[in-house]
Formats: C-alpha cells, sequence, structure tokens
C-alpha cells in the first residue's frame, strides 16, 4: 500500500516538472518565433528604404539577418540545444567553417 502511494506521487511530479519544462520551452519557441518574424520585417524595411540606405549595406545585413534566422532555427525550432546533438553540431559547425573557408578561398583568387 504504502509503495502504491508513493509511486502515484512520484508519477504525480514528473507530470508537473514535464508540464512545466514544456510549457518553459513552448514560451522560448514563441519569443523566438517572434523575434524571427521580426527580423523578417527588418530585413524587407531595409530592402523598402533603398532609396536612403547604400545597396552595398542592404545585401550584407540582410546576409547577417539570415545567418542569425538560422542559428534560431537551428537551436530552438530543431532542437540543437538539447543533449545528446553534441556530435550532429560538431559536423555542422565543421561543414559551415569548410564552407565559410571554400568561399574565402575562392574570393581571394577571383580578387587577386
Amino acid at each position: 500500500m504504502t509503495n502504491e502511494h508513493v509511486s502515484k506521487t512520484n508519477v504525480r511530479e514528473q507530470y508537473e516538472y514535464r508540464r512545466k519544462k514544456n510549457a518553459k520551452e513552448m514560451k522560448l519557441q514563441v519569443v523566438t518565433f517572434a523575434l524571427m518574424i521580426f527580423l523578417t520585417l527588418i530585413a524587407f524595411m531595409a530592402v523598402g528604404f533603398s532609396e536612403h540606405i547604400p545597396v552595398k549595406f542592404i545585401a550584407p545585413f540582410i546576409l547577417l539577418l539570415a545567418i542569425i534566422q538560422v542559428i534560431f532555427q537551428l537551436y530552438y525550432f530543431m532542437h540543437a540545444n538539447h543533449k545528446g546533438h553534441e556530435l550532429p553540431m560538431f559536423y555542422m559547425y565543421c561543414g559551415a567553417a569548410t564552407a565559410f573557408l571554400t568561399i574565402l578561398a575562392f574570393c581571394t583568387i577571383v580578387w587577386w
């Protein structure tokens, strides 16, 4: 009888813990989504005000906003910030570094 009571209490505590954890994660995802929408609106506004902003500034600015959004999507919507995702993230970082170095090398070769 005592084990049954402890088991029911333990199940209830686990349920409450998961519920709070899921609510916190959902709140974080909603905030991240709103931030991504805000970044998209900033990109549209940068293009909309292209007569006031130099074109050489707009393209790198939009690329920077795109990189920030990719990072948000990886970490919050694809749950890359959870435990157990270290190895796939290592491979993604290595791939991004390789792509960056390749583009840098090609740009260097073309410009010089």
